[in-house]
């Protein structure tokens, strides 16, 4: 029992997790009460955010820059803080339609290289619970209550440490990978986001390709190539295309 214990996220340690519904940060809350982040592609502190907030979140337009107010904070300070605490992290910056990992902000290096980081997929079944689209409440609820019952899969992978730290942190922007052909939220190559693995260096590199390719195995699913800002382009001409039909 203690051997699985110790495989397992617990205080003082950090869970990089999968995003795709507001349902994942109350899963995450009911089984871990931990302290939510909210991490953005250009920058390596992350905003402390209340439970309320991270709940939210999935349904809103898909931020590149913290708001103009937002404390920002290392992932190495929050955990001095509250060194009794779990602290999520959404490496991805925005929700996904769970076909995909999508490229990860760089706020994972922020974290103590004697951190564990414990990379957590959170999979549904149906997969109608997601919430790729913002403003999408009605739907989601529907969804939601219009089936009995909804299975979640939580699967934790081993811990991995911070290894790659740098005193003077350059930044970094998002990236591209492998295009996953299911996904029918990616947009064309030549709108793909700018590499974040920029102004990286290989150690800082592997790290995150470490726990992104555990995310990636964990919920069997490929690395892909729609960032945040090309998340953001795609959501415009949506909206866009959706108000034309309806008019």
């Amino acid at each position: 029992m203690a051997q699985n214990n110790a495989r397992l996220p617990k205080e003082g340690s950090i869970i990089a997790s999968s995003r795709t519904s507001p349902i994942d940060a109350l899963y995450l809350a009911a089984i871990f009460d931990p302290i939510f982040t909210a991490s953005y592609p250009d920058t390596r502190k992350v905003e402390h955010i209340s439970l309320f907030k991270a709940i939210l979140r999935p349904f809103v337009y898909p931020r590149v820059t913290p708001p103009p107010r937002a404390k920002l904070i290392s992932l190495e300070a929050l955990g001095k803080q509250f060194p009794s605490r779990v602290i999520v992290v959404f490496p991805e910056c925005t929700t996904s339609n769970g076909r995909g990992i999508l490229p990860f902000g760089p706020s994972l290096l922020s974290a103590s290289p004697r951190t564990k980081v414990f990379p957590v997929s959170l999979r549904y079944a149906p997969q109608d619970i997601t919430t790729p689209i913002p403003h999408s409440y009605l739907t989601f609820l529907w969804n939601l209550c219009a089936k009995s019952t909804h299975t979640i899969r939580i699967r934790i992978a081993e811990a991995a440490y911070n290894t790659s730290r740098r005193s003077e942190p350059l930044p970094a922007r998002a990236t591209g990978y492998s295009k996953n052909t299911l996904d029918n939220l990616l947009s064309d190559s030549s709108a793909s986001d700018a590499d974040p693995s920029e102004g990286l260096d290989a150690s800082e590199k592997a790290f995150l390709d470490k726990i992104a390719e555990a995310l990636a195995r964990l919920g069997r699913v490929q690395r892909v190539g729609l960032g945040v800002r090309d998340k953001g382009n795609f959501v415009a001409m949506w909206t866009k295309s959706k108000r034309r039909w309806w008019w």
